[in-house]
């Protein structure tokens, strides 16, 4: 009876220690929570950034915009960007910028970014599959641009997901 107490207590503390270890390993590895230049690090799936969950309000124009970023496999992503206005404007535009965390730095590096416009209409999106280097935090960020020719500037917002890790 004694031999198979000692046993079980012996198993249990070698269970404890290992489970002990791989938490530890990954809480060192893991930066999630962390808020960089606007965007938490996270180890979701998704994230996505609009105009309407910021303090932008509706202009005249421009209604609203929003971009997200989506794992789509290993060392991929989805990026999407899109500008809806009120009504139909001479002019709107969408800028995405996907941006890469230089742990290094602390900072956000800018990695590609291009620009949908269209005139005479109400809506613009983008969206691109990209390869990435994997071990790495990636988000997007996108201006928003709608208006009238005869009342430049035109109205501007941005948005800004949150950086997703990508594995």
């Amino acid at each position: 009876m004694k031999k198979r107490i000692l046993s079980m207590v012996l198993s249990l503390s070698v269970l404890f220690c290992l489970s002990l270890c791989s938490i530890i390993n990954v809480k060192a590895y893991d930066k999630s929570g962390e808020k960089i230049d606007g965007s938490y690090l996270t180890t979701a799936e998704t994230s996505k950034g609009t105009t309407n969950s910021g303090i932008t309000t509706r202009g005249t124009h421009l209604m609203d915009g929003e971009c997200s970023i989506t794992k789509s496999g290993v060392g991929r992503i989805y990026v999407y960007a899109s500008t809806t206005a009120n009504h139909t404007v001479d002019y709107i535009s969408t800028i995405i910028y996907v941006d890469q965390y230089n742990e290094t730095d602390k900072a956000w590096d800018q990695i590609d970014f291009w620009q949908v416009e269209d005139v005479d209409t109400y809506y613009v999106s983008t969206s691109k599959m990209m390869m990435v280097d994997r071990g790495y935090y990636y988000r997007v960020h996108a201006d928003h641009a709608a208006g009238m020719d005869t009342e430049i500037p035109y109205e501007e917002a941005t948005t800004l997901t949150d950086g997703i890790f990508v594995n």
